[in-house]
């Protein structure tokens, strides 16, 4: 038998406004189950769920989230949906191009085409 994955966990010190931020870049509704708990079930994608923690980030984070956008348009030249910001410049090869983005909360994931 093998695995399905049905959420992924990510650890947070805003979980309501992380959810919030995410909905708003893959779309689905925002859900606050409390104060330290919050998710969104994106369309066609597993639930992203959003836990607070004491500690902050330290380094780099471990599961890096990538998201397609549409080969004509491209990765995005703006600094980003609802406070997203670009780490570096485009990067492009034989595959396609891709922008590092990071979060409000610095977490990187990519704008990816290709």
């Amino acid at each position: 038998m093998r695995a399905h994955v049905q959420e992924i966990v990510f650890d947070c010190a805003d979980p309501a406004a992380l959810v919030r931020f995410w909905a708003g870049l893959l779309g689905g509704d925002p859900v606050d189950r409390s104060g330290d708990w919050s998710y969104v079930d994106p369309p066609e994608f597993v639930r992203l769920a959003f836990q607070r923690v004491p500690e902050g980030k330290s380094v780099t984070t471990r599961a890096h989230r990538a998201r397609a956008v549409a080969p004509r348009a491209g990765p995005p030249t703006e600094a980003g949906p609802s406070g997203a910001v670009r780490v570096g410049g485009l990067v492009t090869d034989e595959q396609g191009s891709f922008q590092v983005m990071r979060d409000p909360e610095g977490n990187e994931f990519c704008f990816v085409t290709g």
